[in-house]
């Protein structure tokens, strides 16, 4: 099969493939990491490299995703603390959370780092970033609402790969249960951010205008946030 290899900014080293019969393209990340996009024979390999441009933000979380492991004793939202323990019974891990620990217990022929412990340890702690999330966050949203004199229509709490939240033209909210992991300061950023967009759907020159008239650090917070992404390890390496 021939193949051509490029780098994508910011993302990494990528391999496209033409493939005989093919008549649509398809990206894939392998266990290892490592990037392949497949096309049809007579399609140019810069037409691959455009299409894994496009899905960079799928790109980038599944990258995140593979770049971090939870560990014993790590803080999971506000309240919080993931507990990792052996349990020399168990046959497969377990999951518990209580208003203050996520406990994943596990066999004792496996460690913690085992794909099969992280996958249950990871699905605990979303559990519990959801509850505080859904506990938290909307009443925080009408407070700043009503501090700012915003409305909206709904705001619901949803798991997101790529954003902090969204508003629609309907001023429905969607906040990202991750944001729990962010200090308090970035929390309110994000969610003025949406309030904001319920009047001015696009970061244009009016949507900037007015987050500064009602946050006059709101550029500073922008720089700070963008050193975090969305997950349970949130801080990103400085560049």
């Amino acid at each position: 099969m021939a193949f051509k290899q490029f780098n994508l900014d910011g993302i990494g080293p990528l391999t496209v493939y033409k493939r005989r019969g093919s008549r649509t393209m398809r990206l894939s990340v392998t266990s290892d990491g490592k990037i392949r996009v497949t096309i049809p024979s007579y399609a140019p390999y810069q037409t691959g490299l455009a299409f894994a441009h496009s899905k960079r933000t799928w790109l980038q979380a599944q990258s995140s995703q593979r770049s971090y492991s939870l560990e014993n004793g790590q803080e999971i939202g506000k309240h919080h603390r993931l507990i990792l323990s052996v349990n020399f019974q168990a046959e497969k891990p377990t999951t518990r959370v209580t208003n203050t620990e996520v406990r994943v217990s596990y066999p004792a022929g496996i460690d913690a780092s085992d794909q099969v412990v992280q996958s249950a340890a990871i699905k605990a702690s979303t559990k519990a970033l959801r509850n505080e999330a859904e506990a938290q966050l909307p009443s925080r949203l009408a407070a700043i609402a009503e501090r700012h004199e915003f409305s909206y229509k709904s705001v619901s709490i949803k798991q997101l790969k790529g954003r902090w939240g969204s508003c629609d033209q309907d001023k429905r909210i969607v906040l990202n249960l991750y944001l729990m992991q962010l200090p308090w300061e970035l929390i309110d950023y994000v969610l003025l951010h949406e309030l904001i967009h319920t009047r001015h759907l696009n970061h244009g020159p009016d949507f900037w205008d007015s987050f500064l008239k009602h946050e006059p650090k709101a550029k500073q917070l922008r720089k700070q946030i963008r050193r975090y992404q969305p997950n349970f390890n949130v801080m990103q390496a400085l560049k």
